[in-house]
């Protein structure tokens, strides 16, 4: 599946792949972020960090009309306000994903799957 655009010179698609990898890229940024959950839990494994080459696996984009929804599955830090830390992610992968591809996305969800104690 994938996103279409139509400008002036011809018609552009863009890979839902595309859209998670640049989206997953944004939220590991972040701070409080340990990293990215399956969003398959049951089949991938429980919370399963996931690497920068599988970011597509804990992110889901889907198009309704003319509106683009991302899911993400993320796995926090202990100790940070969780509330923050997704409002925080929400921003960033709206702005990158506007800046990088030019999709203005609609929506972010956020599903928190699990908190970890990080080594100092």
């Amino acid at each position: 599946m994938s996103i279409e655009m139509k400008t002036k010179y011809g018609q552009i698609d863009i890979s839902n792949e595309v859209i998670a990898m640049v989206a997953g890229g944004a939220a590991i940024d972040c701070y409080g972020i340990v990293g990215m959950a399956s969003k398959n839990q049951i089949k991938d494994g429980l919370s399963e960090i996931l690497r920068k080459e599988n970011f597509a696996k804990g992110v889901h984009v889907r198009q309704e009309a003319e509106q683009i929804h991302i899911d993400m599955y993320i796995i926090v830090s202990y100790g940070t306000k969780i509330s923050e830390v997704a409002h925080n992610v929400q921003t960033k992968v709206k702005y990158t994903v506007n800046q990088t591809i030019g999709l203005a996305v609609d929506s972010v969800n956020i599903y928190v799957q699990g908190v970890r104690v990080t080594n100092p």
